[in-house]
């Protein structure tokens, strides 16, 4: 299963001993890796890509749908937070690249955007 979803074995176990993956195990205790497993190691592995956390990733995962959304939601809120961050860094740099001021103290608009960072 780890080489079908290009991850390390390991992080397989971890997923399973942080209570994101669950396995079911046959008589001689050895993982059985079965279609369940293995989709749900697929929603772990998208969810961990688009951000979320191991902890929010095993919330997220939650057989109760409010609980989950919860997560989901905040985690929303988290990255449209960013975007907004990254947007300001970027516009204050390409101020800076165009700014004709040689040092950014002696630059009104550079004041600015340091002010309000």
């Amino acid at each position: 299963m780890a080489a079908e979803l290009e991850i390390e074995p390991h992080v397989l176990r971890h997923w399973e001993d942080v209570g994101a993956l669950t396995v079911r195990r046959d008589g001689n205790g050895y993982r059985i890796y079965d279609d369940n497993a293995l989709e749900q190691a697929r929603t772990v592995l998208k969810l961990r890509r688009v951000g979320l956390s191991l902890p929010e990733v095993t919330a997220a995962m939650s057989p109760t749908k409010s609980a989950a959304q919860a997560v989901v939601r905040a985690k929303i809120v988290a990255l449209e937070s960013e975007v907004v961050q990254r947007q300001q860094a970027i516009t204050f740099l390409q101020h800076t690249v165009e700014c004709r001021h040689r040092y950014l103290d002696d630059c009104p608009d550079c004041a600015t955007f340091i002010r309000e960072a």
